[in-house]
């Protein structure tokens, strides 16, 4: 039974309807934005814009004080609407949507005025002795938020924060099967006291998305899968318009020999289950060296059977399944390795004492580097572990893939697993724990290859929502212009200040 199921309309609009993952049973209709819709909501955001972009960082800053207080009041609320839509755990959707989303709106209300306030650049050379630079963060504008369906209120809410402290507007356009989630971050932000049209919500299917993009924000900030960010990524393209893409992932784990094997298994379970396996640095693909391939799996196993999985989100490790789309691929891969020679030493299949779309957290050993569970992305509760001779083979196979998000190394050598880290191609990595640069404000985040373009969250993250623009004054009066017209002396004075100033390795490096 499909989660998303379109609806006939006599009057050309677009409707679905929307089923729980976990009963199967109706949860909402829906009628998809139309394109004049779309363009409205455009309008409204560049009418609202200005006045936001005025106020200063504190003031912005209050506001977004205003908007955590209120997601920590209302997070049952925001619980409950994610459980209805997701059926991931209680514990799950706390962590990663109410907990998460309140670090962000502290973290950036508190820092925003520093990663994004004139910046004085000294000048190299002569040039640093007449002129002097500054970096002026200025907004973009209307920011387009499109968002995935496995994290449907942080990921509609952190970009956002980062965009509004950046002084822009944003329309955020959530995945058609977690649309209440989306919807429920600007309706939030207005409860909050932000100004009309400042932060509005589109709701609808891919076409909304494209007419987002064609009705022409300033900037899309896309996280979902490599297939759509191709197509945003020509949309955009085609109307220049920045874009920062954050897509799919196949995380690689390498348990080196002399890893902690306790932790490693307890990292490689929660790295490939957490969230059901549905986030886009989830771990799926285990490379074990083989002294310890055998220990490795055995207590792995023994994690993945304490695991519970529960139609009671209160009672359970491992949640639904989101999307039955979903769930069709987890299904062709696990079949697929099978019929390959892979070994299912737990789990394998959909969960048959429940209703919903749950397939069981399930351990694959015996997997080569050519079957679907190794090479597509998979995004479900699957621990997929190969036996390697020895690190340089671990990163080898980590290497042999189209995507690079994140990875993790275990190993008792820090700073050997830290080296090991950096030669994986990979937007970043981890040490003895599961993939947590997107946790970690901090730091940017952002995939390498089919993984992504761009980076969202940290310094860098938050200056992409700008356009940082350079203004260099003259020091003294109205400027050196004497030089033109030329002269041929103007040619001979070039010629004895690049002697002067570059003719020897000392001057090179005093005006270099």
């Amino acid at each position: 039974m499909a989660i998303y199921e379109p609806i006939e309309s006599p009057d050309q609009t677009r409707r679905y309807a929307l089923r729980s993952p976990v009963t199967l049973d109706p949860i909402g209709e829906l009628e998809c934005a139309s394109t004049e819709e779309v363009q409205a909501t455009i309008a409204r955001a560049r009418a609202a814009q200005p006045a936001w972009a005025a106020k200063s960082f504190e003031e912005r800053a209050e506001h977004m004080h205003r908007m955590a207080d209120l997601v920590i009041a209302e997070q049952e609320r925001i619980v409950e609407t994610v459980l209805r839509e997701t059926g991931k755990p209680r514990a799950e959707a706390l962590s990663m949507e109410v907990y998460a989303s309140v670090d962000a709106l502290v973290f950036y209300a508190k820092r925003a005025a520093k990663f994004l306030g004139t910046e004085r650049r000294r000048l190299h050379g002569v040039l640093g002795l007449l002129k002097k630079a500054r970096i002026v963060y200025k907004p973009r504008g209307v920011v387009a938020v499109i968002t995935p369906w496995n994290g449907p209120f942080v990921l509609s809410l952190n970009p956002t924060v980062q965009a509004l402290m950046a002084g822009n507007a944003v329309v955020i356009k959530p995945s058609e099967v977690t649309p209440y989630s989306g919807a429920l971050v600007a309706e939030l932000f207005r409860e909050a006291g932000l100004p009309d049209g400042l932060v509005q919500t589109v709701l609808g299917d891919g076409r909304t998305g494209s007419d987002l993009i064609a009705a022409g924000p300033d900037k899309v900030s896309f996280t979902g899968s490599v297939a759509t960010g191709r197509k945003i990524a020509v949309a955009c393209g085609e109307r220049l318009i920045p874009y920062t893409l954050e897509l799919g992932g196949k995380d690689a784990m390498i348990v080196c020999r002399d890893a902690d094997l306790d932790a490693a298994a307890k990292g490689a379970v929660i790295g490939s289950c957490m969230n059901t396996g549905q986030y886009c640095c989830g771990t799926e693909r285990i490379y074990v060296v083989e002294e310890v391939y055998d220990a490795f799996v055995a207590k792995v196993v023994e994690e993945v059977r304490k695991l519970r999985q529960s139609d009671d989100v209160d009672q359970a490790d491992v949640g639904a399944t989101f999307w039955d789309r979903q769930l069709t691929i987890i299904e062709d891969h696990v079949a697929d390795a099978v019929a390959s020679g892979a070994r299912v030493e737990a789990g394998g299949g959909r969960n048959p004492d429940l209703k919903g779309l749950y397939f069981q957290p399930t351990v694959l050993t015996g997997v080569t580097q050519d079957m679907k569970v190794m090479r597509d992305e998979t995004f479900g509760p699957i621990v997929s572990i190969m036996k390697v001779k020895d690190e340089d083979e671990a990163i080898l196979l980590a290497n042999d893939s189209p995507y690079g998000l994140n990875g993790n190394v275990w190993t008792r050598d820090a700073a050997r697993g830290t080296s090991l880290a950096s030669r994986i191609e990979t937007g970043a990595a981890s040490v003895n724990d599961m993939a947590l640069s997107y946790g970690v404000n901090e730091v940017p985040f952002g995939g390498v290859k089919d993984s992504g373009i761009g980076m969202v969250n940290g310094p860098e993250g938050i200056r992409g929502y700008c356009h940082a623009m350079p203004i260099i004054v003259h020091r003294f009066g109205s400027g050196p212009v004497s030089f033109y017209p030329y002269t041929a002396k103007t040619v001979s004075d070039m010629q004895q200040a690049m002697k002067l100033f570059w003719g020897s390795r000392l001057m090179r490096r005093l005006f270099g």
